[in-house]
């Protein structure tokens, strides 16, 4: 009889338990995946100032117009690619 009595006991204290231990390693879980999308976010802020263009000055890598016209025209030849369907 107190076989009986102690199993069922022993049954809700093992499940009260593991139940406590999961909302932990749960809590724990959820703060390390916010952890690792804070560090994410300050990751994208940083690449996004790098990619920023208005902190750059472009103007030494501007092309002089007088100077494309000293270059060849570039001859196309006829490209047909009809034949090769045929």
């Amino acid at each position: 009889m107190p076989k009986i009595v102690l199993l069922p006991l022993i049954i809700t204290t093992l499940l009260f338990a593991t139940s406590q231990d999961k909302n932990n390693t749960k809590k724990s879980r959820l703060d390390k995946q916010v952890q690792k999308e804070i560090e994410k976010e300050k990751r994208y802020a940083e690449e996004q100032r790098f990619y920023d263009a208005n902190e750059y000055d472009f103007k030494g890598a501007e092309v002089n117009p007088k100077s494309l016209e000293k270059l060849p025209d570039i001859v196309e030849d006829d490209f047909d690619m009809d034949s090769v369907y045929d």
